[in-house]
């Protein structure tokens, strides 16, 4: 019985050996059972990879096996995923709503109104507004940014909601 020189593929010279005698040929398997659209070279450097990565699970006579398993593996699983990708390129988006038309005619009408009554605020007020109902801060938050007391920032929130709602109301 002959006795095994090299049992594990872990040295990197037998690594390098395994890689220079087989990668040509799985990228060229993979590319002529696959195509190039699905990139047989990635799939021969993850092959080889996982290779790396078992390297104490197989030995050398069992190492062009895994590769070209692994490879193929990795090409089929490329392949479903790009039927997903395609089945949802494919579905189309709702492109309506439960809002009747009068619904959304006012919602627009009311944005504009918002728009105008917000341009008519002060400065301070917009900016203290805005920042605590779309940004969501603490009136604590804006005062350290505006730098000004928690009470500033009160007094100018309130006055922006008593004139949004004067200005909304008259236009």
């Amino acid at each position: 019985m002959p006795k095994k020189l090299h049992n594990n593929i872990c040295e990197e010279h037998l690594f390098n050996s395994l890689f220079k005698k087989h990668s040509q040929d799985l990228n060229n398997f993979l590319h002529y059972k696959f195509g190039e659209r699905l990139n047989p070279k990635d799939k021969t450097q993850e092959a080889f990879i996982k290779l790396w990565e078992n390297c104490k699970k197989v030995t050398p006579e069992k190492a062009k096996s895994f590769l070209f398993t692994i490879g193929n593996n990795l090409m089929l699983n490329e392949t479903k995923h790009q039927k997903v990708v395609l089945k949802y390129q494919q579905t189309k988006p709702k492109h309506y709503t439960n809002e009747t038309p009068e619904f959304v005619l006012e919602e627009k009408q009311y944005m504009k109104k918002l728009q105008i009554a917000l341009a008519n605020l002060s400065e301070a007020q917009r900016v203290a507004f805005l920042m605590n109902r779309i940004d969501g801060k603490k009136h604590k938050e804006i005062a350290e940014v505006l730098g000004i007391s928690t009470k500033a920032v009160e007094k100018r929130i309130y006055g922006a909601l008593k004139k949004l709602r004067k200005d909304i109301s008259e236009l």
